[in-house]
C-alpha cells in the first residue's frame, strides 16, 4: 500500500469517526452505519489472443463504509469510504439541506447527479460482478487503450447540487438536479482525460472553472408493483489549465419495473476537443475543420429475472464506439468498436449474503496487424468468467 493510499485511508476513517461523534454531541435524530463488499474472481479464457486484449484477471476486491447522520429535520450529513480498482477513496463527504422535498440543497463531496446507473453503482445494488461499459472502470479488457468507459463509475467530485422531487397527482413523479463542480482534468497537450488527476491530493480543481450540468426524469407509477422511468442528463467543461479544450456528457435512459422483473437501457456519449496543433503525434491526417474532437459513446440493454424463489438471471448487452484521430502507437484505430455479451446469476444464500456468476463475451473490430489505415477486416474476441459474493452489513 503506498503512502498515499494509505494517508487517504487514515483521512477518510477520521472523518467518519468525526462524524459520528458529531452526531452524538449534538443529539442527532437518527444515525445509520452501513457498509457491503463485493469479492470477486475474473478469468479471462484468452486475454493473451493476437489482438492485444489486456487482461484485467484475478481476485478483485470492493468494500465500502457508510456514515449517515440526521442532524436535525432538516440537515444531514454523509461520509463514505471506498476500496476498489482506484485504490482507497472518498466519495462522499457532503450535507444536505432540504428545504422540501422539491428542493434540497447539496454542498462537498459527491457523485453529480448523471445517468441512472451511478444511483447502483455500489456492487450491492446491481446483480452482475462488473459494470456496464460506459461506465467501466477497472474490469474492462484493453482498459488501458480505451481509458476505461465513456464516464467511469463512480465518478465524485467537490461543488454544490441543488435537487428536488415533484409528484403530480399520485402517479407521476418528477426528479430533476442541477450542478456545479470542479470537473475533470488534464494536461494542455493531453488528447483524452486523465481521471487520475481527479484523485489527487485535495482533490483540486487545475483551471479555477466549474463545470455545469443537470438531470431530469419522469416516473410513472403502473400499478402496486410496477413503473417506469425515463430521464436525460447533460455535463459540460473544461478539463485544461488554460479552459481552451472541453467536453461534453450527455444521455438517456429508460427503465421497467414489472413486479420482479427489471428492464434496463441506456446511452451516453463524450465529445472532447483536444490539442491538434502538432498533427504529426497523429495516426491520421488532422483536418483543418473538425479535427480536434472525438466522441466516445455506448449503452447497454439488461434484463433482470427471477428463475426462482432465490436466484434472479441476468442478461446484458454492452456496446461502445469512439470515432476521431488517435496518437502514433495507439491500439484504437479512427474507428474503433467493441461489443459484450454477459449472461449472469445471483443466488441469495442469505439477505445479507449473496453469490454472483456470469460468463462474458467480448468483440473487438481492429485493423489489420501493423496498418492504421486498413480498413476494418478483423475481429478479435475474448472470454471471460465471473465468480463472486456480495455482503452487506
Amino acid at each position: 500500500m503506498s503512502a498515499r493510499h494509505l494517508a487517504r485511508l487514515l483521512v477518510a476513517f477520521v472523518l467518519l469517526g468525526v462524524l459520528v461523534s458529531f452526531a452524538r454531541r449534538v443529539g442527532a435524530v437518527e444515525r445509520n452505519f452501513a457498509g457491503s463488499g463485493q469479492f470477486d474472481y475474473h478469468y479471462v479464457v484468452n486475454g493473451q489472443s493476437p489482438g492485444g486484449i489486456t487482461p484485467r484477471d484475478g481476485f478483485t476486491t470492493e468494500l465500502a463504509l457508510k456514515v449517515a447522520v440526521d442532524v436535525t429535520d432538516k440537515v444531514s450529513a454523509n461520509v463514505k469510504v471506498c476500496y476498489g480498482c482506484h485504490g482507497f477513496e472518498v466519495p462522499m463527504a457532503h450535507l444536505d439541506y432540504r428545504v422540501a422535498d422539491e428542493l434540497n440543497f447539496r454542498v462537498g463531496r459527491f457523485s453529480p447527479s448523471l445517468g441512472a446507473f451511478n444511483l447502483r453503482h455500489d456492487p450491492a445494488n446491481h446483480r452482475l460482478s462488473s459494470k456496464p461499459l460506459i461506465y467501466d472502470m477497472g474490469r474492462m479488457l484493453r482498459k488501458n487503450e480505451w481509458n476505461m468507459g465513456v464516464l467511469p463509475s463512480p465518478f465524485p467530485d467537490n461543488g454544490v447540487e441543488v435537487s428536488g422531487t415533484h409528484w403530480f397527482g399520485e402517479s407521476v413523479q418528477l426528479d430533476y438536479a442541477l450542478y456545479a463542480v470542479s470537473g475533470f482534468k488534464a494536461a494542455s497537450d493531453a488528447t483524452d482525460l486523465d481521471f487520475q488527476l481527479n484523485r489527487q491530493p485535495y482533490y483540486t480543481d487545475n483551471n479555477s472553472r466549474p463545470t455545469v450540468g443537470g438531470r431530469l426524469a419522469l416516473t410513472f407509477k403502473l400499478g402496486e408493483a410496477s413503473d417506469l422511468t425515463v430521464g436525460g442528463s447533460s455535463q459540460y467543461g473544461t478539463f485544461d489549465p488554460d479552459r481552451k479544450q472541453s467536453y461534453w456528457f450527455y444521455g438517456a435512459d429508460a427503465s421497467l419495473r414489472l413486479s420482479r422483473t427489471n428492464i434496463r437501457v441506456e446511452w451516453l456519449a463524450r465529445r472532447q476537443t483536444f490539442d491538434a496543433s502538432d498533427p504529426t503525434r497523429f495516426a491520421y491526417v488532422v483536418p483543418k475543420d473538425g479535427g480536434d474532437f472525438f466522441v466516445k459513446q455506448g449503452g447497454y440493454a439488461e434484463i433482470e429475472h427471477p428463475l426462482g424463489k432465490k436466484v434472479d438471471g441476468v442478461f446484458r448487452y454492452d456496446v461502445m464506439y469512439r470515432t476521431g484521430n488517435v496518437l502514433v502507437g495507439s491500439e484504437l484505430r479512427r474507428q474503433s468498436a467493441v461489443q459484450r455479451f454477459t449472461v449472469g446469476a445471483m443466488v441469495t444464500v442469505d439477505r445479507a449474503f449473496r453469490v454472483k456468476a456470469s460468463t462474458e463475451i467480448w468483440q473487438f473490430s481492429d485493423p489489420e496487424p501493423g496498418d492504421k489505415l486498413a480498413p476494418r477486416s478483423d475481429v478479435s474476441h475474448a472470454v471471460a468468467f465471473h465468480l463472486g459474493v456480495v455482503g452487506t452489513y
